[in-house]
């Protein structure tokens, strides 16, 4: 299996690189220049995104797991708009940007499969005000890639978005109830099982449908 992870120097991102090699596939770690990664780019600037699918050659994966947590203040009586922004560049619109630079890539591999990194905090049963940025970034991917999944079907291309939890990364912080190398072998699995058939769905990490 040839896979790209974006996001690919910390955290999730790094685990998975980390333990998809461990089980023996070919793995093309993305990161931002200087960050030392297998393929350099900026998930937001297009033109990069374009440069890199048209070295690159088939994927059968693709994972999209570049983000950001977002501004500090976020909450909807005090909003950093500017940073609001930035969470939706990155979180929302980055990845349906990466998966259309990517796509002719896809088009050439084996079972060709995109899933995305969303977040339980996207669950819309939560009527929490807290870091809404960041909530706002991850509903919005998700229904996304949703439409995605819907306009890819006829392709047999799978797409999903997975929550993986609460997970003990600079992000997530040392008290998050997850181990990165736990998380990424059970998306690891997720990956393997995900299907044109099961495309279009929001995943827990263990492998469980969850609700949008």
């Amino acid at each position: 299996m040839r896979l790209l992870v974006t996001g690919a120097n910390r955290g999730i991102g790094a685990a998975l690189v980390t333990a998809a090699r461990a089980d023996g596939h070919e793995v093309i770690a993305a990161t931002r220049p200087g960050q030392g990664g297998d393929v350099l780019f900026d998930v937001t600037d297009h033109a990069a995104l374009a440069g890199a699918a048209a070295d690159l050659g088939p994927l059968d994966v693709l994972i999209n797991n570049a983000g950001i947590i977002g501004p500090a203040r976020q909450s909807p009586l005090d909003m950093d708009f500017d940073g609001f922004r930035e969470v939706l560049e990155v979180n929302t619109l980055a990845p349906l940007a990466v998966a259309q630079a990517f796509l002719p890539n896809l088009r050439r591999g084996t079972r060709p499969r995109i899933l995305s990194i969303s977040s339980q905090m996207a669950w819309m049963g939560y009527a929490k005000s807290d870091r809404i940025a960041y909530r706002a970034s991850k509903v919005a991917l998700n229904k996304v890639m949703q439409g995605l999944a819907t306009d890819l079907a006829p392709e047999g291309i799978a797409v999903g978005v997975v929550d993986p939890g609460w997970v003990r990364t600079e992000m997530g912080g040392p008290e998050a109830e997850e181990d990165p190398a736990t998380v990424a072998a059970g998306i690891l699995a997720l990956i393997d099982g995900l299907s044109p058939e099961r495309s279009g769905l929001f995943w827990s990490w263990r492998g469980q449908v969850r609700e949008y």
